[in-house]
């Protein structure tokens, strides 16, 4: 059941109240100030042809009245900014993330005001954009889990007929495998990126040789890069690390699997480590492919896909994932791209944090 808010006339007369008990307080001790220190004797001689009562009586109609017309004010003007505010809190938490406010009037030029209104819109507009990616992923990711099971089910009901030739057998099997693998690829991205999302400390901490993993990946990878005819090169000395072994290899196979992913046939992936201060920095680059300066802080976030036709392969989780594993062990990621390569640059501490 949805909780009635307080409006504007409450917040007036509550305001109103506040006002009067601030200024009654305030005239009785003017008064009681003014029957100390009167030296001229007006308002003793007043005071013998009055009672007390018709004094503070008389202070107590001066502060109602004053009290109203100022909570009045205050209530019509700083008020309405306020309750707007209200009200499109309360719409941004029922679900509607298009709300902004405008600030107006006198309040909204407070600095601790104006940065809540800003904050406010700036919280407004992360929302809305990941709701559209959310929609925009969950549409696609329909569609792109549709198709394989779709394939799926088709050449296992052709093969079910039995009278086929052996190589077109093996050629749907082939198919079969490979509409298996990417349904499986995409499950496990959706899992890893659930996983690493939820996780605030780095656990299973291991020091292992970077330089190692770095290639047992690149050879997992290898049927990808050897169907295009691309060539590997590798610049790695021998570094150690220490990290979640798990973690960082989902990194490595990202990144390695976009570079492969976007490098046209017959291209080159440079691989290599550097060392630096108390860290070592991974760079992957590949040519052929540009990422456009507006979109390469976006590639990071759930869901986003640089490729809007979506002609290849992918479900926007790869690179969010990537960002968070890196973040979850202190480390940094960049991006450089032109028309000519795209690099990414990985850099982790040496020891984990």
């Amino acid at each position: 059941m949805k909780r009635k808010q307080p409006g504007r006339m409450t917040l007036t007369l509550i305001l109103s109240a506040c006002v009067f008990v601030v200024i009654l307080v305030t005239l009785l001790i003017i008064g009681i100030t003014l029957v100390i220190v009167d030296r001229s004797g007006l308002l003793s001689r007043w005071m013998e042809h009055s009672s007390l009562l018709s004094f503070f009586l008389i202070i107590g109609a001066m502060s109602l009245v004053g009290g109203t017309l100022m909570a009045l004010l205050l209530g019509t003007f700083p008020l309405r900014s306020v309750s707007r505010m209200t009200q499109g809190l309360h719409r941004l938490a029922s679900g509607d993330y298009k709300v902004r406010i405008e600030p107006t009037g006198i309040i909204c030029s407070i600095p601790p005001i104006r940065d809540m209104v800003d904050s406010f819109n700036a919280t407004a507009a992360e929302l809305e954009g990941t709701e559209m990616l959310r929609s925009d992923f969950i549409n696609n990711f329909s569609h792109e889990f549709k198709t394989p099971i779709v394939s799926i089910a088709g050449f296992a009901s052709l093969l079910k007929q039995g009278d086929l030739p052996r190589a077109e057998q093996l050629e749907y099997l082939d198919i079969i495998e490979s509409e298996s693998k990417r349904l499986a690829d995409m499950a496990t991205n959706v899992l890893n990126m659930t996983k690493v999302e939820n996780q605030t400390i780095l656990t299973d901490v291991t020091e292992f040789n970077l330089s190692e993993q770095l290639r047992t990946c690149v050879l997992l990878l290898e049927r990808k890069w050897e169907k295009k005819n691309l060539e590997m090169n590798l610049e790695l000395e021998e570094h150690t690390i220490s990290g979640n072994q798990e973690l960082l290899r989902q990194v490595w196979v990202n990144l390695l699997d976009n570079a492969i992913k976007f490098s046209p046939e017959g291209q080159s992936v440079e691989i290599s480590a550097a060392e630096e201060e108390n860290a070592v920095a991974v760079s992957i680059c590949n040519t052929g492919s540009y990422i456009p300066q507006n979109q390469q802080e976006a590639i990071f976030r759930k869901f986003y896909q640089a490729d809007h036709s979506h002609s290849t392969e992918g479900n926007g989780i790869g690179l969010a994932v990537v960002k968070r594993v890196v973040e979850l062990h202190e480390g940094t990621i960049r991006v450089e791209s032109n028309p000519s390569f795209t690099k990414f640059t990985v850099t982790l501490p040496k020891a984990a944090i």
